[in-house]
């Protein structure tokens, strides 16, 4: 890239063009963009640089990212159905990745026939709304890879492809010639993203497994729920799936984090991802909670196991979550309370000790929270300053005026259903993207791209290769 101008601000001007904060007077400079940025003596400036041979773009939404067309002309095959894979795949058409779901002829995607609720066009299409939540800005082919013929065309697919991306069961595309190994021969290049339950090795490798199943099995449901000896006691799953989400995610920086080794040397990577190993890290701090203590966390319910108060309450009217994360905060919240003995009292005065007596402060706290509304709280708590929050459901999300001002709920248009409801990638401005697909709705022009005839195709069609 070039520059035609450089300018020197002191606020982050609203105009077009890349600007980069000055680190403070006595810094030595760096280099942004190419341009060696000498120090000055003032204390912060914005360095503006205008780019030539650029459509300017301004931000609607000054406080989203604008990384939208990021991956354009990156090509990914996607090979993978359900969630976890998707919901990867998605992430990258959302930054301009150019995106090709292959499906199964027939039925497709497992999650197109996960439901209802169905979104029904007035031919009698339908699109589920589980799919169509992990699915936008893909166009889709279906190929039956069980025959040579199938296997052939993902083979000529992957040869123009950047990454590639499956969640078969370990070793199940290998029989197919589809495989990694197989794959590289055609292109050296590839990043090829392999995500299973247990990974490619070791004594459970090829084992099927869901969501659910490492929601329990990689401890998260032995934490989760009501503690014992209370109504309802017992473990309890997220109500999403939590572990395909975050193993979408994973996938989602190690294939940027190829994608830029591939610009930089030519490499092409294998990516093993496992739920199991991606729903252990999700753990988190509980996972160090029991590596420092030697004793595996239990179940709190709503309660927080490091902090306090930090849990839902019962006001007079509805209920509210506490969300209490220092000492200041819980003094101001005593303030607000009346109670400022409790900030005082060496009991409650440290999170620490809030903690070691977390029964005896949660039995002042709700006598507390009993005495006003939800909404009369939230309006004390805002003006001083306590975090807290709202339980709502969904209706009452999309109607908040923040989620409106940040655009997260967006429409895209599909030409045989209509308008079709998607939610707002937080890293990028607007979806701008393709509507959920149809099963085998780009197959034709798929393979048009690739040079086959009408004739062929028609064959295709015909031996049930393609639909």
């Amino acid at each position: 890239m070039t520059f035609s101008s450089l300018s020197l601000f002191r606020t982050p001007p609203s105009g077009v063009g890349r600007h980069f904060l000055l680190p403070p007077s006595g810094v030595p400079y760096h280099r942004h963009a190419g341009v060696q940025i000498s120090q000055r003596p003032c204390s912060r400036l914005w360095i503006g640089l205008e780019a030539t041979g650029h459509a300017k773009h301004r931000r609607e939404n000054r406080g989203v990212c604008s990384v939208n067309k990021s991956l354009a002309g990156v090509k990914v095959l996607d090979l993978s159905r359900i969630l976890a894979g998707p919901w990867c795949s998605q992430n990258l058409a959302d930054l301009g990745a150019e995106v090709i779901k292959v499906e199964s002829v027939g039925s497709g995607d497992d999650t197109r026939g996960w439901g209802p609720p169905y979104m029904t066009s007035e031919a009698g299409d339908q699109l589920s709304a589980y799919f169509m939540s992990c699915n936008r800005g893909k166009r889709s082919i279906a190929i039956d890879f069980s025959q040579a013929a199938g296997q052939d065309l993902v083979r000529r697919m992957c040869a123009g492809s950047h990454v590639v991306i499956e969640n078969f069961k370990s070793g199940s595309l290998k029989k197919f010639g589809l495989d990694y190994e197989s794959m590289k021969q055609i292109n050296p290049g590839i990043i090829y993203t392999s995500i299973t339950g247990f990974g490619q090795e070791g004594p459970l490798a090829g084992r099927p497994g869901y969501d659910y199943v490492f929601q329990g099995m990689a401890g998260f449901m032995s934490y989760t729920g009501i503690p014992d000896g209370l109504p309802g006691a017992g473990p309890l799953r997220a109500g999403v799936a939590i572990n395909d989400l975050i193993t979408g995610m994973y996938a989602t920086v190690a294939i940027l984090a190829a994608l830029r080794k591939q610009e930089k040397t030519g490499e092409g990577e294998y990516i093993d991802l496992a739920l199991l190993d991606a729903a252990i890290a999700l753990n988190a701090n509980q996972n160090m909670n029991y590596l420092l203590s030697g004793q595996p966390p239990r179940r709190s319910g709503n309660a927080h196991p490091n902090c306090a108060p930090y849990e839902v309450f019962a006001c007079s009217e509805g209920y509210l979550i506490l969300a209490i994360g220092n000492d200041g905060q819980f003094a101001r919240f005593c303030s607000v309370a009346g109670r400022e003995d409790l900030a005082n009292d060496p009991m409650f005065r440290t999170n620490r000790s809030r903690i070691e007596n977390l029964p005896a402060l949660r039995e002042h706290v709700i006598q507390i929270m009993g005495q006003r509304t939800k909404d009369d709280w939230g309006r004390l708590f805002d003006t001083a300053g306590v975090p807290w929050g709202p339980i709502r459901p969904l209706n009452e999300v999309f109607e908040d005026e923040q989620v409106k001002h940040r655009q997260v709920l967006q429409t895209l248009h599909h030409s045989r259903m209509g308008d079709v409801p998607t939610v707002r990638n937080p890293i990028v401005q607007a979806t701008g993207a393709l509507a959920p697909p149809l099963l085998g709705e780009h197959t034709d022009d798929i393979l048009a791209r690739m040079g086959l005839s009408a004739d062929e195709v028609a064959l295709l069609r015909d031996r049930k290769v393609v639909a």
